[in-house]
């Protein structure tokens, strides 16, 4: 676990959140969206689900039309004190923990909501292990959160991955490879901008302007539609 700090390098543009303060009024259960996003923003990021998140999230609200979305921003640090080894990697369970969390009850409370999964960079690692059935090679099984039970995957509609770092460039950093797993190997689409050093292969790879470029490259559109063509296809078990 002292390793997997190391395979997340990748500093990304963050994007500002604008925030609204509204007066408090009586609670009132929230009726249950057509569609749920689950995102985890990239590396620096502010709270919230980023500036590629946004703009998945924007596409996705686009082409759903009439159809209701829920946006849940992954609550984890998202952080880039790398030297800090053991608390960067505690962060990064912390995410596929408040993920995996939040997935499985929004399955239980909301059976009918179609679940898209989703992350860039740092938070393409987090997205991708909580689809996982079993903790990566040298994370003991004591500390990875318990793989989602296949009734709950059956709500995932989609798995939507921005510039996932590559075997090649965990491999450099001796790092834990990331396995979709078998439940969601079938409805995960990975997108690597071209150059993306991250996720295309290079070992050593370095951010550069192609691992920032999801947000304006048109990939966010895509994830988009075939997320959209998943939540109308994917049949829902109870």
């Amino acid at each position: 676990m002292t390793h997997l700090p190391r395979l997340l390098g990748a500093a990304v543009v963050s994007a500002g959140a604008i925030l609204s303060v509204t007066t408090a009024a009586p609670a009132v259960a929230a009726p249950c969206p057509d569609a749920e996003l689950v995102f985890a923003r990239g590396t620096g990021e502010a709270p919230g689900v980023g500036g590629i998140g946004q703009s998945y999230a924007d596409a996705l609200r686009a082409q759903l039309g009439a159809k209701t979305l829920n946006v849940y921003p992954v609550n984890y640090a998202a952080s880039d004190d790398f030297n800090n080894r053991d608390a960067f990697a505690q962060t990064v369970i912390d995410g596929v923990r408040d993920a995996g969390a939040h997935v499985q009850a929004t399955a239980t409370n909301c059976p009918d909501t179609k679940i898209v999964l989703g992350g860039y960079s740092q938070g393409a690692i987090v997205a991708g292990y909580v689809t996982a059935n079993e903790a990566p090679l040298g994370v003991p099984a004591s500390a990875a959160p318990a793989p989602l039970p296949a009734s709950v995957a059956d709500k995932v509609a989609a798995v939507t991955l921005f510039g996932t770092p590559s075997p090649e460039f965990l491999a450099s950093y001796d790092a834990p490879q990331l396995t979709i797993g078998p439940n969601y190997a079938a409805k995960t689409l990975k997108l690597c901008a071209q150059g993306d050093a991250i996720c295309d292969g290079t070992p050593n790879g370095q951010p550069g302007f192609a691992h920032i470029s999801y947000g304006f490259n048109g990939m966010t559109g895509e994830a988009a539609q075939y997320a959209v063509s998943r939540t109308a296809s994917a049949p829902m078990t109870g």
